[in-house]
C-alpha cells in the first residue's frame, strides 16, 4: 500500500489536503499519526521555496512520499503582504484572530480590498520533486464571517458566491480553493 506523508501539522489543512487526495494514495498521515515531532523553519522567500524544504525534510524523516505545502494570502493594497509569512504575519505564535485583526487594521480606510490565496504543494517521490501551484482571487471583507475553515477563511471573500470562504460548506471550498487548485494541477503532473 503507498503512503503518503502529509508535512503539516495543521488538521485543517490536513483534512482538505486528504478529501482532495484520498483516492489516489492507499494511506495518506500525518506528522502526529507517525509519531514524529518534526518542526520546519519557513524561511524561504517564496511559497516553493519554503513547501519544497518542507516535503524534503519530511520524506527524508519518514522514509516515504511527502507532501508539504506553503500557502498565504496575497493582499495588493499591502504590496503582496503577507504573503509568505501569513501564519506568523502578528507574530511567531499568532493565532488566526491576531492575524485577522492585524489584517483588518492595516486596511482600514483603503478600498482596494483585493486579494488572492496562493498555495504550492511540492510532492517527494522517488529522489524527486515535483511542484504545483494554485491561486484564487477575491477580496478582503470588512469583518469576518462564518464560521468554517481556518486561517484569513473568515475574510477572504469569493465573489462570484457573494460568501466568505467561512461560510462556505467544506465541500464548496475544497473545489475552489487554492490547495485544491494546485493539488489538482499536481495530479495532473502525476
Amino acid at each position: 500500500m503507498r503512503r503518503l506523508l502529509i508535512a503539516t501539522n495543521n488538521k485543517g489543512k490536513a483534512k482538505e489536503i486528504k478529501s482532495i487526495l484520498g483516492g489516489f494514495y492507499g494511506r495518506i498521515v500525518t506528522f502526529a499519526d507517525m509519531g514524529l515531532n518534526i518542526s520546519v523553519a519557513e524561511d524561504g522567500e517564496t511559497f516553493e521555496q519554503n513547501a519544497v524544504k518542507k516535503a524534503g525534510q519530511a520524506a527524508a524523516a519518514a522514509g516515504c512520499d511527502a507532501l508539504a505545502d506553503d500557502s498565504g494570502l496575497c493582499v495588493d493594497a499591502l504590496g503582496g503582504a503577507p504573503g509568505v509569512l501569513s501564519a506568523r504575519y502578528a507574530g511567531d505564535n499568532a493565532t488566526d484572530e491576531q492575524n485577522n485583526a492585524k489584517l483588518l487594521k492595516e486596511l482600514e480606510g483603503i478600498s482596494n480590498r483585493k486579494a488572492r490565496f496562493v498555495c504550492v504543494v511540492a510532492l517527494v517521490t522517488g529522489g524527486k520533486v515535483i511542484t504545483a501551484r494554485g491561486e484564487i482571487e477575491g477580496k478582503i471583507a470588512l469583518a469576518p464571517s462564518g464560521n468554517e475553515g481556518f486561517g484569513y477563511d473568515p475574510l477572504f471573500l469569493v465573489p462570484e458566491y457573494n460568501k466568505t470562504f467561512a461560510q462556505m460548506p467544506e465541500e464548496i471550498k475544497n473545489g475552489l480553493s487554492h490547495r485544491a487548485r494546485a493539488l489538482l494541477a499536481l495530479k495532473k503532473l502525476l
